[in-house]
């Protein structure tokens, strides 16, 4: 099972106590998954998801808020389709789908006329507790999230473009910063950052998984600092091995053509503890002379050596 669909199966056992919140919820939910379906005695409800868990919790949630005992179905494909079967709810205008509809912000009447709203009743969401239930709809309505382990990624894909700054206005509302993209003709409400996914299931109230993300988000962070530590420790070590090579060439170079007898002693004692001590970096080489002397001494030394060598080069 993948990480979203563990967040989702969390946020279905959170129980829905307040009538408030329990609208909130429904709302969120049949904003993203539900649609309005017309029959002979007039509108009604249909709202599908892969989930049965969420199709359960939805169809209680509904049956409590507004009395009404929708139908729960499942496709009956021999091979269910990608993600798993479908589950469909349906609620006919004899269980007062038009109510469920307007309460829901599905339906709406300006003018004198019904109509269909693009974004969210604001009505729905004016209390904080509200915000977080309609979140929670929506999620387990549409919600997607990549395995932290992998990479951050949670979005929420929203049909129209009104509706998806509706969503980010929401998410932003608890200090977050979702931002909006558009993919394939829609628009998606998405946060990349860890600490602000982590957040958003906190709100949700996917209290389990926020501490399983945050888990894996500590794991990476010592993976990943380890990693540059060691990769900092290495191109060191290759740093000094590539000095210590050229100090022998160097050295090499004027013994061939002048002879370390021809050095100063300071210059002969550094020169032929380094052809003694090839492995040695240039801390532990200083560390060598009696009595010891400073790194920075040594790299004197050596940059000295070095003139010295260029000399005979560029003869």
């Amino acid at each position: 099972m993948s990480f979203a669909l563990d967040v989702k199966k969390e946020l279905t056992m959170i129980p829905v106590t307040k009538k408030c919140c329990q609208l909130a919820v429904i709302a969120g939910f049949l904003r993203f998954a539900g649609s309005i379906t017309l029959t002979e005695g007039g509108r009604g409800v249909r709202a599908t998801t892969h989930n049965p868990a969420t199709a359960r919790l939805i169809k209680t949630l509904i049956t409590e808020y507004f009395g009404a005992k929708g139908t729960l179905s499942i496709d009956n494909a021999d091979v269910p389709v990608a993600g798993g079967h479908t589950y469909e709810l349906n609620i006919t205008p004899e269980m007062n789908s038009d109510g469920i509809l307007r309460e829901a912000g599905l339906l709406a009447v300006k003018e004198g006329y019904d109509y269909t709203p693009d974004g969210i009743n604001a009505e729905i969401i004016r209390k904080r507790c509200c915000k977080k239930a309609y979140l929670r709809g929506a999620f387990l309505a549409c919600g997607t999230m990549t395995d932290p382990a992998r990479t951050y990624h949670l979005e929420l894909p929203c049909e129209r473009e009104y509706l998806a700054n509706d969503v980010r206005k929401l998410v932003n509302s608890f200090g977050l910063k979702a931002r909006i993209s558009r993919r394939r003709g829609r628009y998606v409400v998405y946060l990349k950052d860890a600490e602000q996914i982590s957040d958003l299931l906190g709100i949700m109230g996917a209290s389990k998984h926020l501490l399983k993300l945050e888990d894996i988000r500590v794991h990476k962070e010592v993976r990943g600092r380890v990693n540059r530590i060691n990769n900092c420790e290495n191109a060191n070590l290759q740093k000094a091995v590539n000095a210590a090579q050229k100090q022998i060439a160097d050295i090499d170079l004027i013994e061939k053509n002048r002879g370390l007898d021809s050095l100063p002693v300071k210059l002969r004692q550094a020169a032929v503890l380094r052809q003694e001590n090839p492995e040695l970096p240039l801390a532990e080489l200083a560390g060598l002379f009696d009595p010891p002397l400073g790194k920075a001494g040594l790299n004197h030394r050596f940059a000295k050596l070095a003139e010295i060598a260029e000399s005979i080069r560029g003869r």
